[in-house]
């Protein structure tokens, strides 16, 4: 350990600790924090350890120590694998029928994204307990700034961090990694480290040669052909762009390059931002056959139609702009969009331009198309107030808004099954 150690703690009772080695003096526990930058790094990223399997086992303690993958359908992909089905090398985004081949015994579970939401509701609430600096990445993890919380606390940013993890284990039953560093990038990548239940930190001081052995694609937005680009030009780890010129790298790549060598040294202005701009929302699914008739697929647009509203409240936004995605039996992606409309959250005034968009597709598409996927996008994204304002001769809005809510009122306490339209209702084949 590096000499100039000041601060040193225990993770599992907080006791402060007067070497950074060995079991905590007070609990015993082996999870020792300590780090010559410890009082001084304030930039977080949190992230849930497999997320939604951690909340399954957390509600079916029966499938505690079985391999667990959230996902479903032979033709989908793997939403998330618990740490047990990793070990078997299952992973998000792995195709389903691989998966079940890695890990045959592997417990499957379709998503209950209306379940995960409500967990990630709390956790993002104790986040905000800490700092009003949170700045959500995705539903399970977030950038947090906790730069002159000391004072409030009575705790370093370091260990209010590790008595927020014991807080997320205690009231929400699932556990955190955590990464601290001095900038946005770097606390992401220690969060990765250390997997699950981590905590780690990556100070200035060692932040080049951390960086210096590791892969090019640890850079976000580097992915397989920029890399492929970079190695052409004798870039295939941090410490090649290091070692660059960032004038000749910029004058090569333009912003990109002034970018990959700043970040390879650790240089990263940006700042723990609240509010995010997002572009656009979607929820989409991938069948277990091809369908084609407009019957098999519109009970399945709605369906889609309704998680689109509960990302829409969820995120704050309401949309003025519908877009259908299809993908065909040889993964052809068709995308039609229409835009220009009122703005809304409602699933029902979701699903009507894409259904009309789905049957005009249907008509003029070629004859006997089948299709392995559908999608509903959200773009032109408005602030939820905007929302189903109506006017005098939408009589209707008003009681379809009551339904909606008293619709949400009954999920958010019984589930997303609770209550199913008729209209999203169908026989004979099961989705992912």
């Amino acid at each position: 350990m590096a000499a100039g150690l000041r601060e040193a703690f225990c993770r599992d009772c907080l006791a402060a600790q007067p070497a950074p080695m060995g079991r905590c003096q007070s609990c015993s526990s082996p999870r020792i924090i300590a780090h010559p930058e410890l009082a001084s790094l304030s930039i977080a990223h949190v992230d849930c350890d497999a997320f939604y399997a951690a909340i399954e086992k957390r509600d079916d303690p029966a499938l505690c120590d079985r391999p667990l993958i959230v996902g479903g359908g032979k033709r989908g992909v793997v939403a998330t694998a618990c740490y047990v089905a990793r070990t078997y090398g299952v992973h998000s985004a792995m195709p389903m029928f691989q998966a079940l081949k890695a890990c045959p015994d592997a417990v499957v579970i379709a998503p209950d994204m209306a379940k995960y939401s409500r967990a990630a509701r709390q956790i993002r609430a104790l986040m905000q307990d800490l700092t009003p600096l949170v700045e959500p990445v995705s539903i399970d993890e977030a950038f947090l700034d906790l730069a002159g919380t000391a004072a409030l606390h009575r705790a370093s940013p370091a260990k209010t961090l590790a008595g927020f993890a014991r807080k997320i284990e205690a009231e929400i039953g699932i556990s955190v990694s955590i990464g601290l560093s001095y900038c946005k990038f770097l606390a992401k990548i220690a969060s990765d480290l250390n997997k699950p239940r981590g905590f780690s930190i990556i100070g200035r001081a060692e932040a080049e040669s951390f960086l210096k052995p590791r892969p090019i694609g640890l850079i976000p937005g580097v992915g397989a052909k920029t890399q492929a680009r970079l190695a052409r030009d004798g870039f295939r780890i941090l410490g090649d762009l290091q070692a660059g010129d960032e004038a000749l790298l910029a004058a090569r790549y333009g912003a990109e390059g002034r970018r990959l060598w700043r970040l390879a040294r650790g240089i990263d202005a940006r700042k723990v931002t609240i509010e995010r701009e997002a572009k656009s929302i979607s929820a989409e699914t991938t069948f277990e056959s091809d369908l084609a008739s407009l019957d098999d697929l519109a009970p399945i647009l709605y369906r889609l139609s309704e998680t689109l509203s509960a990302r829409l409240k969820q995120a704050g936004f309401a949309t003025s702009a519908v877009t259908l995605k299809l993908k065909t039996t040889d993964f052809k992606i068709r995308t039609r969009a229409l835009s220009g409309l009122p703005a809304t959250q409602l699933p029902k005034r979701l699903f009507a331009p894409a259904r009309d968009l789905l049957a005009r597709e249907l008509a003029i598409g070629p004859a006997g198309a089948r299709f392995r996927l559908i999608g509903i996008g959200a773009s032109d994204l408005r602030p939820a107030a905007e929302a189903d304002q109506g006017d005098l001769v939408d009589i209707g809005l008003a009681r379809e808004k009551a339904e909606d809510k008293a619709i949400d009122a009954v999920r958010a306490k019984f589930g997303s099954s609770a209550i199913v339209k008729g209209i999203a209702l169908r026989r004979d084949r099961k989705l992912n």
